[in-house]
Protein backbone atom coordinates (compact mmCIF):
# COMPACT_ATOMS: atom_id res chain seq x y z
CA UNK A 1 0.00 0.00 0.00
CA UNK A 2 1.63 3.20 -1.01
CA UNK A 3 -0.37 6.98 -0.96
CA UNK A 4 -4.25 7.23 -1.35
CA UNK A 5 -6.76 9.47 -0.66
CA UNK A 6 -9.44 8.97 2.16
CA UNK A 7 -12.46 10.21 3.11
CA UNK A 8 -14.06 11.05 6.26
CA UNK A 9 -17.73 11.79 6.98
CA UNK A 10 -18.82 14.38 9.43
CA UNK A 11 -20.41 17.63 10.70
CA UNK A 12 -17.40 19.64 10.69
CA UNK A 13 -13.68 20.39 9.04
CA UNK A 14 -11.34 17.94 11.24
CA UNK A 15 -7.62 19.22 9.58
CA UNK A 16 -6.15 17.16 12.72
CA UNK A 17 -8.06 14.04 13.47
CA UNK A 18 -8.02 12.74 16.95
CA UNK A 19 -8.30 9.28 18.24
CA UNK A 20 -12.19 8.64 19.53
CA UNK A 21 -13.81 6.39 21.92
CA UNK A 22 -17.53 6.37 21.27
CA UNK A 23 -20.45 4.69 23.49
CA UNK A 24 -21.47 3.03 20.55
CA UNK A 25 -19.32 -0.11 19.94
CA UNK A 26 -17.65 -0.16 16.08
CA UNK A 27 -16.52 -2.74 13.88
CA UNK A 28 -12.82 -2.35 14.43
CA UNK A 29 -12.83 -0.60 17.96
CA UNK A 30 -11.89 3.01 18.70
CA UNK A 31 -10.36 5.06 16.56
CA UNK A 32 -10.72 7.38 13.74
CA UNK A 33 -12.64 5.96 10.75
CA UNK A 34 -12.57 6.66 6.52
CA UNK A 35 -13.53 5.19 3.71
CA UNK A 36 -11.44 5.09 -0.03
CA UNK A 37 -14.95 5.20 -1.50
CA UNK A 38 -16.35 8.72 -1.84
CA UNK A 39 -19.76 8.47 -2.09
CA UNK A 40 -20.18 6.05 1.33
CA UNK A 41 -18.00 9.02 3.25
CA UNK A 42 -20.85 11.81 2.01
CA UNK A 43 -23.71 9.04 2.92
CA UNK A 44 -22.09 8.80 6.75
CA UNK A 45 -21.54 13.17 6.48
CA UNK A 46 -25.85 13.51 5.91
CA UNK A 47 -26.34 12.57 8.40
CA UNK A 48 -25.67 15.82 10.14
CA UNK A 49 -27.34 18.84 9.48
CA UNK A 50 -24.27 20.43 7.63
CA UNK A 51 -22.72 17.34 6.31
CA UNK A 52 -18.99 17.39 5.43
CA UNK A 53 -16.42 15.19 3.79
CA UNK A 54 -12.93 15.78 5.19
CA UNK A 55 -10.37 14.69 2.22
CA UNK A 56 -6.95 13.06 3.36
CA UNK A 57 -3.99 11.79 1.44
CA UNK A 58 -2.01 8.72 3.51
CA UNK A 59 0.95 7.32 3.70
CA UNK A 60 1.69 4.14 5.31
CA UNK A 61 4.61 3.48 7.82
CA UNK A 62 5.55 0.26 6.78
CA UNK A 63 6.28 -0.36 10.94
CA UNK A 64 2.90 -0.41 11.39
CA UNK A 65 0.53 -3.09 12.29
CA UNK A 66 -1.91 -3.67 9.94
CA UNK A 67 -4.58 -5.70 9.53
CA UNK A 68 -6.79 -5.99 6.50
CA UNK A 69 -9.42 -8.27 5.08
CA UNK A 70 -9.33 -8.33 1.30
CA UNK A 71 -13.23 -10.05 1.80
CA UNK A 72 -16.24 -11.13 4.13
CA UNK A 73 -14.76 -13.71 6.06
CA UNK A 74 -14.76 -15.95 9.21
CA UNK A 75 -12.01 -13.64 10.78
CA UNK A 76 -13.63 -10.93 9.45
CA UNK A 77 -16.85 -11.54 11.47
CA UNK A 78 -15.32 -13.13 14.55
CA UNK A 79 -12.95 -9.85 14.79
CA UNK A 80 -15.95 -7.53 14.41
CA UNK A 81 -17.79 -9.47 17.38
CA UNK A 82 -14.74 -9.43 19.33
CA UNK A 83 -14.38 -5.70 18.99
CA UNK A 84 -18.39 -4.92 19.38
CA UNK A 85 -18.04 -6.97 23.02
CA UNK A 86 -15.15 -4.26 23.59
CA UNK A 87 -12.42 -6.48 23.30
CA UNK A 88 -9.39 -4.57 22.29
CA UNK A 89 -6.88 -5.47 19.66
CA UNK A 90 -3.10 -4.68 19.16
CA UNK A 91 -3.35 -3.04 15.44
CA UNK A 92 -2.17 0.33 14.66
CA UNK A 93 -5.06 0.13 11.30
CA UNK A 94 -7.53 -2.09 10.67
CA UNK A 95 -8.94 -2.06 7.18
CA UNK A 96 -11.66 -3.95 5.71
CA UNK A 97 -15.81 -4.12 4.98
CA UNK A 98 -18.22 -2.74 6.86
CA UNK A 99 -20.81 -4.04 9.00
CA UNK A 100 -23.73 -1.62 7.77
CA UNK A 101 -26.80 -1.75 10.41
CA UNK A 102 -28.46 -4.60 8.56
CA UNK A 103 -25.48 -6.41 8.57
CA UNK A 104 -25.46 -5.77 12.46
CA UNK A 105 -28.28 -6.83 13.24
CA UNK A 106 -27.69 -10.48 11.58
CA UNK A 107 -24.63 -10.72 13.74
CA UNK A 108 -26.22 -9.67 16.66
CA UNK A 109 -28.65 -12.39 15.64
CA UNK A 110 -25.58 -14.88 15.44
CA UNK A 111 -24.18 -13.56 18.95
CA UNK A 112 -27.70 -14.55 20.23
CA UNK A 113 -28.35 -17.58 18.50
CA UNK A 114 -31.15 -17.00 16.42
CA UNK A 115 -29.11 -17.51 13.39
CA UNK A 116 -26.63 -20.12 12.83
CA UNK A 117 -23.43 -19.09 10.52
CA UNK A 118 -24.42 -20.30 7.72
CA UNK A 119 -27.37 -18.06 8.05
CA UNK A 120 -25.81 -15.40 8.82
CA UNK A 121 -23.21 -15.90 5.81
CA UNK A 122 -26.50 -16.64 3.34
CA UNK A 123 -27.42 -13.24 4.82
CA UNK A 124 -24.61 -11.05 4.43
CA UNK A 125 -25.10 -9.82 1.48
CA UNK A 126 -24.12 -5.86 0.74
CA UNK A 127 -26.23 -3.76 -1.74
CA UNK A 128 -23.33 -1.83 -2.28
CA UNK A 129 -19.40 -2.14 -1.79
CA UNK A 130 -18.54 -0.52 2.04
CA UNK A 131 -15.40 -0.02 2.99
CA UNK A 132 -13.58 1.34 5.97
CA UNK A 133 -9.80 2.01 7.21
CA UNK A 134 -9.61 2.87 11.02
CA UNK A 135 -7.05 4.39 12.30
CA UNK A 136 -6.49 2.86 16.24
CA UNK A 137 -3.34 4.42 17.02
CA UNK A 138 -1.80 8.07 17.47
CA UNK A 139 1.11 6.77 15.35
CA UNK A 140 -1.52 5.77 12.51
CA UNK A 141 -2.97 9.33 12.53
CA UNK A 142 0.62 10.64 11.65
CA UNK A 143 -0.24 8.61 8.13
CA UNK A 144 -2.72 11.24 7.50
CA UNK A 145 -2.08 14.34 5.66
CA UNK A 146 -5.10 17.10 5.86
CA UNK A 147 -5.82 17.74 2.41
CA UNK A 148 -9.54 20.08 2.16
CA UNK A 149 -12.79 19.66 3.66
CA UNK A 150 -16.02 20.18 1.60
CA UNK A 151 -19.66 20.67 1.97
CA UNK A 152 -21.61 17.59 0.67
CA UNK A 153 -25.48 18.63 -0.50
CA UNK A 154 -28.30 16.82 0.94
Amino acid sequence: MGKMTVYHGSYTNIPEPKLLSSRHTKDFGPGFYCTVIREQAERWARRYNTPIINIYTVRLNTGLNILEFQTMTEEWLDFIIDCRNNNPHNHDIVIGAMANDQIYNYIADYIDGVITRDQFWSLARFKYPTHQINFCTAEALKCLEFTCSKEVSQ
